[in-house]
């Protein structure tokens, strides 16, 4: 659905309406490399950190533990690819990788995207129902039944996003490069417009407007209660946590990216535009694709902060590695005198 119409987002698609304008090549192959790997570092320790506590801890299981465990390891698949975009922009937009990676890669990004999308839709909804609703959510809210929304959310995501994979690694013959993540110059937009508006909706408006009104309804309970509601001050506390987080990540995130991909394609099926125009287009694009793969960096902070016990699992998964090495250095003591005893 909306995959197709993402390619046109990836810089190069711009170049071809004027031969006039200096080239941001320079300027893209900097920006990506650079952006790509510090979203690497810092994807990869604290969703990998993330993801070791979340499965360590299984056990404690909760529909909003599942939601987190899907979403970190939707963070981590897409920023084990960043590497293979940071090899592309060192190598200034030469693909080496081969026809399959190509794939993949530019598949894993946008999957992650809209995953973490939804997955912060359902994560607001069921934060939603335990404060406003506590008595229905226990019914209602399993863990069973987050399994099951988390299956339908990957399913989604996967099979919209499934075009990517039918694009790969092409042959540019003017710059005499192998590309990849960038579309065959001259593609149309007039159809790319209508996909964007309908991922508009579906991908970021309807999940957003779910969330907002999640978020309206938790902030009228948490302001409607009386003093007598102090027992549930720490769910309130994780909630207006995160109502913060989330909606940093949009704002950081998800919106630029789609109002900037909504408005280059406007600016894509104009005539009068100027080369500094164009210049600052491709550049916004830039800047906006490195902040919506941003979104992996900001996960982590979710799960600390407004994660049901997370701080305690992490608390109890280190008292129990802290047991394992006592346990351990007693059994080496054992043994030890053991042995002195027999000798």
């Amino acid at each position: 659905m909306w995959s197709q119409m993402e390619q046109v987002n990836v810089t190069d698609s711009v170049e071809s309406n004027s031969t006039d304008c200096p080239s941001i090549d320079d300027f893209r192959n900097q920006v990506y490399s650079t952006s790509y790997s510090l979203i690497t570092v810092f994807g990869l320790f604290g969703n990998g950190f993330a993801l070791v506590v979340l499965i360590r801890t299984y056990r404690q299981s909760s529909p909003f533990h599942v939601y987190m465990l899907n979403l970190a390891v939707s963070d981590l698949l897409c920023v084990m690819t960043l590497p293979l975009r940071v090899l592309y922009y060192v190598n200034k937009g030469q693909w080496k990788q081969g026809d399959f990676l190509c794939r993949i890669s530019s598949y894993a990004l946008y999957v992650n995207l809209y995953c973490s999308i939804y997955f912060m839709a359902v994560m607001s909804i069921t934060r939603f129902l335990a404060i406003v609703f506590p008595v229905q959510n226990m019914r209602l809210v399993t863990v069973n039944r987050a399994r099951l929304v988390c299956v339908g959310v990957w399913v989604f995501i996967c099979i919209s996003s499934s075009p990517f994979l039918m694009t790969g690694q092409h042959f540019d013959p003017i710059t005499n490069k192998t590309k990849c993540f960038e579309p065959p110059r001259g593609q149309g937009v007039q159809k790319l417009l209508v996909l964007n508006n309908l991922s508009l909706v579906v991908g970021f408006a309807l999940p957003f407007l779910v969330i907002l009104l999640c978020y309206g309804g938790i902030i009228r309970t948490l302001l409607s209660r009386t003093q007598n509601a102090r027992r549930q001050r720490d769910t309130g506390t994780r909630a207006i946590q995160m109502i913060v987080i989330v909606l940093l990540t949009f704002l950081i995130s998800f919106m630029p990216y789609h109002v900037q991909r909504t408005i280059h394609l406007n600016f894509l099926s104009r005539t009068d535009t100027t080369c500094s125009e164009r210049i600052a287009m491709q550049k916004s694009v830039v800047v906006t694709l490195c902040l919506a793969a941003s979104n992996s960096c900001f996960d982590p902070l979710l799960y600390f902060f407004s994660g049901e016990g997370f701080r305690n699992r992490m608390s109890s998964l280190r008292q129990s590695v802290m047991g394992s090495k006592v346990k351990h250095r007693a059994n080496l003591s054992q043994a030890e005198s053991m042995v002195k005893t027999t000798s």
